[in-house]
C-alpha cells in the first residue's frame, strides 16, 4: 500500500487548498498533463474545480504547484488514491460534473505490476462510477479511454509510401479508424483500459447514470511533463533541445494523428455540455487525417521549430505497436459540433515556445533517451 491510501486509511488529512465556493467539477487526475489543462480552462471560465490527484506520476507536483501559484484560493486540491473509496466519495460529494483522467498509462508499468494496473484502471474506476451512483444527485462523468482499445490493428493492411505507412482500405486512408473498430485490448493496459470503459458504459444502461466514453489519440502540449516511459511527444522535444538522441522503435514509418491538448480539453467540455445525449456511448477524439504525420515527418517538424537535427536512433519495433493509427471522429463531430481546430505545426510552435519558457526548477530535463511511437496514453 502506497504512503497516500496509508495517510487516508490513517485518518490523516493531506493538505488542501481550500476555495470560498464548493466545487462544481471533479478533475481526477487533474495534476496530470490533460488535467492541469482541464483545471486551468474551467478555472478560466469561473467554474469552481477540485482536483483528486496521488500526485504519484512524475512531474505531476510541478503542475500542482503551478496550479496553486496562479489560482491560488480558487480550487480545492485533494491528496489522494482512487484505490480508496472512502476518498474518492469524499471527493464526489456535492460536485455536478466529473471528468475521470486518473489513471496508470504506462504499458511498461502494467506488464511489470498487472494487478496495480487493475487496481488503478479498474477499481479505481469502479470506486468513481459507485460514488456517483450513491450521491443523492448522481453527476455526469466522461472518461477519458484511449485509442490503444482497439489494439495493434494486425488484420489493417498497410503499405509504404515515401516516409509513412498508409492504409490499402481507401475509406481508412480518407477518414480513419471509427467506433465501429472492435475492441481488442492488449498487453494488461489495453485489457483493463477495455475493462473500465465498459463498465463507465454500462453503469448508463444499469442504473440510468449520464456517463460517456472518450477514446483519445496522441496528445500533445503545455504541461506534459512526464519521464519518457509515459511516451508523449514533449519528452521528443526536450531531447532534441537538449542535443540527446531520440529512440524510433521501429522503422520510424509509422503514422499517428496529433491532437492537440486545448482542443481535447474542448471536447471535453463538449461531453459535459451534452451529458444527456451522450450518455452510454463511446467516441474516438483525435487529430484525424488533418493532423496525421509519420515518425520521421514529426522529427523533421521538431527540426525546423528547435534550428537542430535530431539524432535518431532505429530500435526494435514495440511488441503490439500499430503502424497506422488515425482517429475518425466524425460521430463525435456529429453529436458535438466538435473538430479539432489546431493544426500540428501550430501546435508544436505552442509546445516548443512552453518548453523554451519553462523555469529551470521544474525537473524534465530527462538523462534517458525519449522515445516515439509513445505508450498508450489517456491523459
Amino acid at each position: 500500500m502506497n504512503d497516500d491510501r496509508r495517510a487516508a486509511r490513517s485518518g490523516a488529512r493531506p493538505p488542501r487548498i481550500r476555495s470560498g465556493e464548493l466545487p462544481r467539477v471533479l478533475v481526477t487526475g487533474g495534476a496530470g498533463f490533460v488535467g492541469v489543462n482541464v483545471a486551468k480552462r474551467l478555472l478560466d471560465d469561473a467554474v469552481c474545480v477540485r482536483v483528486l490527484d496521488s500526485l504519484a506520476r512524475p512531474g505531476s507536483e510541478h503542475n500542482i504547484h503551478w496550479l496553486g501559484a496562479h489560482y491560488a484560493g480558487q480550487f480545492d486540491f485533494v491528496r489522494g488514491d482512487l484505490r480508496d473509496p472512502e476518498v474518492v466519495r469524499e471527493a464526489i460529494a456535492g460536485v455536478e460534473h466529473v471528468v475521470h483522467l486518473g489513471a496508470q498509462v504506462s504499458a511498461t508499468a502494467s506488464l511489470s505490476d498487472p494487478l496495480d494496473d487493475f487496481d488503478t484502471n479498474v477499481r479505481g474506476t469502479l470506486n468513481v462510477l459507485e460514488a456517483v451512483r450513491l450521491a443523492p444527485r448522481p453527476p455526469s462523468l466522461v472518461h477519458a479511454s484511449t485509442s490503444e482499445v482497439y489494439g495493434p490493428l494486425l488484420d489493417l493492411e498497410v503499405r509504404a509510401a515515401a516516409r509513412r505507412y498508409e492504409p490499402v482500405n481507401a475509406r481508412v486512408r480518407a477518414r480513419g479508424i471509427p467506433e465501429t473498430r472492435p475492441l481488442d485490448g492488449h498487453g494488461p493496459l489495453g485489457c483493463s483500459k477495455v475493462a473500465a470503459e465498459q463498465y463507465v458504459r454500462d453503469y448508463a444502461r444499469s442504473y440510468g447514470l449520464r456517463t460517456t466514453v472518450l477514446r483519445i489519440g496522441c496528445t500533445y502540449g503545455p504541461h506534459e511533463c512526464g519521464d519518457v516511459d509515459h511516451g508523449g511527444v514533449a519528452p521528443l522535444v526536450r531531447s532534441v533541445l537538449a542535443g540527446r538522441p531520440v529512440a524510433i522503435r521501429g522503422d520510424g514509418l509509422q503514422v499517428r494523428d496529433f491532437l492537440y491538448v486545448d482542443d481535447l480539453v474542448e471536447a471535453l467540455e463538449q461531453a459535459r455540455r451534452h451529458a444527456d445525449v451522450l450518455r452510454g456511448r463511446a467516441f474516438n477524439v483525435g487529430g484525424g487525417v488533418d493532423n496525421a504525420l509519420g515518425v520521421l515527418d514529426l522529427l523533421d517538424h521538431v527540426a525546423r521549430l528547435t534550428g537542430r537535427c535530431p539524432e535518431p536512433v532505429f530500435g526494435r519495433a514495440r511488441a503490439g505497436g500499430r503502424r497506422y493509427y488515425v482517429t475518425d471522429f466524425a460521430a463525435f463531430g456529429a453529436a458535438t459540433g466538435w473538430q479539432p481546430r489546431t493544426r500540428v505545426a501550430d501546435g508544436l510552435e505552442r509546445l516548443h515556445e512552453w518548453l523554451e519558457s519553462e523555469e529551470p526548477g521544474l525537473g524534465w530535463r530527462d538523462p534517458r533517451i525519449a522515445g516515439l511511437p509513445g505508450h498508450a496514453r489517456a491523459q
